[in-house]
């Protein structure tokens, strides 16, 4: 994990810097693809992914060490072919695995924050789940591990490959000529994002676009077809948490009401949208009918908010860049800590984009806790020792964060107009 955690430490910024440079570039070509609290949303969505995964928050049914030790047929020495036939099985699995996501119901909870965006652009390829704690992607590796690809190559493959599905979220690159039919492309994914029902389930390739090719999956990018984004039940939300848990939070729902065991069991494992009849009568939930004719979430928000929002991501940024940079010395127990309170800002600072009432009071717990943390400690998490008085300039900014909860929760006027 502390690899893990380095490799992070310089990803960050990278990412987020291609991020305003397409806003930048937007702005000046004046074509612009973000709106601001949409992409706060994504970028802190990404945050809470990098804090859940840098801290190995899930259950692994199986590793892939444990596969190949057990089930490889072969030993490959690691050679150029090593390294392709892996990338290619990871690719291969990737697509199964998007499949699934796809098509069943208690997959689709994980996948479906990176839908969530109404808009198409690099900061929504940030939206990745914290609902996936499980994990049972090494079993679709399975053929890897028959063929004995060295778990270290898998390991080094496996973030590569998955950083390579940045790019293309991105409208701002059209049709790519020849390697449309080789590679998954910015038109291909455009359609993949689409929620037109011409496109719905369709180029559900990550890096390789045979495999829709292959398996009935792929769709061009039509010119008469303006792809639509987003999920056909909106999330309605800017707030990233309760974002990856709406679907489950529903099939919940659904197994509870319904009157029929097997629906009670079998709802979890059913094609996506699928609800027992009883339930689906009683209790209807509204989708978007008109793809072309919907209201984007955008609730009235005052510049003022905005900036915060901006100021809020950036903070929450730097602090987990240097959960990173400190991730030995601070030591297990306290990154839950830590984490936990990146969290807690997250889910405050985003409820505030939403204009809840309860953010004030998310705000002031977690600013009296950390302040209570400070003075127990006189530190904050070994801050001092790389910046002088920096155990007082988090004090100062859990107390503005504090007010500022409450300013813009019963003080703005501007959001109030909405």
């Amino acid at each position: 994990m502390e690899t893990y955690a380095t490799a992070l430490l310089y990803a960050i910024p990278f990412f987020v810097g291609l991020v305003l440079f397409e806003v930048l570039y937007g702005h000046f070509v004046k074509n612009q693809k973000h709106n601001v609290m949409d992409t706060v949303s994504s970028l802190s969505s990404g945050l809470t992914n990098i804090v859940k995964d840098s801290l190995g928050l899930a259950l692994v049914l199986v590793t892939y060490p444990y596969l190949a030790e057990h089930l490889a047929l072969f030993q490959i020495e690691a050679t150029w072919a090593v390294w392709l036939i892996a990338f290619i099985a990871i690719d291969f699995a990737g697509y199964w695995n998007h499949r699934l996501s796809h098509h069943i119901n208690i997959f689709w909870n994980q996948h479906v924050i990176h839908h969530s965006s109404e808009e198409f652009n690099l900061a929504c390829a940030l939206r990745q789940s914290i609902s996936n704690v499980v994990g049972y992607f090494p079993i679709l590796l399975i053929p890897a591990a028959l063929l004995g690809i060295p778990n270290e190559v898998i390991a080094i493959l496996a973030p590569i490959h998955l950083f390579a599905q940045f790019w293309y979220h991105t409208q701002h690159i059209g049709k790519m000529g020849w390697l449309e039919y080789i590679i998954v492309t910015p038109s291909q994914h455009r359609v993949h994002h689409a929620i037109n029902p011409e496109y719905i389930d369709k180029n559900l390739g990550q890096i390789l676009c045979i495999w829709d090719r292959w398996f009935g999956t792929f769709q061009e990018e039509m010119d008469e077809v303006p792809p639509q984004y987003g999920v056909l039940k909106p999330a309605a939300t800017w707030n990233p948490i309760l974002i990856n848990f709406q679907h489950f939070w529903r099939l919940c729902q659904d197994a509870w009401r319904t009157r029929s065991l097997w629906d009670k069991f079998r709802i979890w494992f059913m094609p996506t949208g699928w609800r027992p009849e009883d339930v689906a009568q009683k209790y209807p939930i509204s989708k978007i009918e008109d793809v072309y004719n919907f209201s984007k979430y955008k609730p009235r928000t005052s510049t003022r908010l905005k900036g915060y929002a901006i100021f809020q991501l950036l903070f929450n940024t730097a602090l987990l860049l240097f959960m990173f940079y400190n991730y030995a010395e601070i030591g297990f127990n306290n990154l839950l800590l830590f984490g936990g309170f990146v969290f807690l800002g997250i889910y405050g600072y985003t409820s505030l984009m939403d204009l809840k009432k309860h953010a004030a009071w998310i705000e002031v717990i977690r600013g009296l806790a950390g302040l209570t943390l400070i003075f127990l400690t006189e530190d904050w998490f070994g801050l001092n020792a790389y910046l002088p008085l920096g155990s007082y300039v988090m004090a100062l900014y859990f107390i503005f964060s504090m007010v500022a909860g409450v300013y813009f929760t019963f003080f703005d006027q501007e959001a109030k107009k909405g």
